[in-house]
């Protein structure tokens, strides 16, 4: 699976710890970057990026994977690994939806759903979903339309509504499906008061070619209230974490002659500019 986005996990002092957990746990291995400062995984052929530092905030529930599981017997497995440390937030049981399925927030603050269903229901393992909340919830739908206009080969792949009784509001969106650039994404709304929302510890990394993708992505995302932070981060505005970065950043970073000098230059922007990384 090619990895244009992949989401990045901080986890402050832990990382390495939670690459081995989550390797084992799901299955997978370490790849490129690994260091004291970031760590890459791949999981069934996705990547995830485990930073050590950067944002002071805590990893939350506004941001979960769905995990498309192919058995009970599977489900159940990564359910007794994520409980070890872990805090449950709907316990695994057979739901209308799902014959085996549960919700789960692990020892490091990532928060799993566990959805049992055929194999032909996804073609991709881990599937990160947006819980709108809080002074957001009820802009799902738009927020889908927004991204599915940015990205390329993007569609909204499916919208569902909460019936009368369901426990929210008719016209909130009780679990959407939508595609960016083949990347499966999903999203839901909720009423309810949570406690928490969106925050930078949870990101959607994007990987860009050349100067002009990076460009229309970091223009679009910061659009109509998004705002620019450093380093290649945004957050756009429904509150939600990007890295507009170039493919060749790895690389830059990893070369030992210069790697320190283009890690200094990252540090001085905001957006990303591919020339001045590469003459650093």
């Amino acid at each position: 699976m090619k990895n244009f986005i992949y989401p990045c996990l901080t986890i402050r002092g832990k990382i390495s710890e939670a690459a081995e957990f989550y390797t084992q746990t799901f299955g997978g291995s370490k790849t490129g970057v690994s260091n004291p400062y970031v760590i890459e995984i791949q999981m069934s052929g996705q990547k995830f990026l485990l930073l050590n530092e950067g944002p002071s905030s805590n990893p939350n529930p506004s941001i979960s994977f769905m995990v498309m599981c192919e058995s009970a017997e599977e489900t159940e497995k990564y359910w007794n690994n994520l409980q070890d440390g872990g805090k449950i937030m709907m316990a695994l049981d057979s739901y209308p939806w799902s014959p085996k399925y549960g919700w789960i927030q692990d020892k490091f603050g990532i928060s799993w759903q566990l959805y049992t269903a055929a194999k032909q229901d996804s073609s991709q393992k881990f599937c990160p979903t947006l819980m709108f909340t809080g002074d957001k919830a009820g802009q799902a739908e738009t927020a889908l339309r927004f991204y599915t206009s940015i990205f390329p080969n993007s569609e909204i792949e499916g919208v569902l509504k909460y019936a009368e009784g369901e426990g929210d509001r008719t016209d909130f969106v009780k679990h959407a499906q939508f595609k960016l650039n083949g990347y499966v994404a999903m999203a839901m709304d909720s009423s309810a008061e949570h406690g928490f929302g969106f925050n930078d510890a949870i990101s959607l990394v994007v990987e860009c070619e050349t100067q002009e993708e990076i460009d229309h992505y970091w223009n679009q995302l910061t659009a109509h209230g998004g705002s620019e932070v450093m380093c290649g981060w945004l957050t756009d505005k429904y509150g939600i974490s990007w890295q507009i970065v170039p493919k060749i950043i790895g690389k830059l970073i990893s070369d030992p002659e210069r790697g320190q000098r283009v890690m200094q230059t990252v540090m001085g922007m905001k957006k990303l500019i591919i020339a001045d990384l590469e003459n650093a």
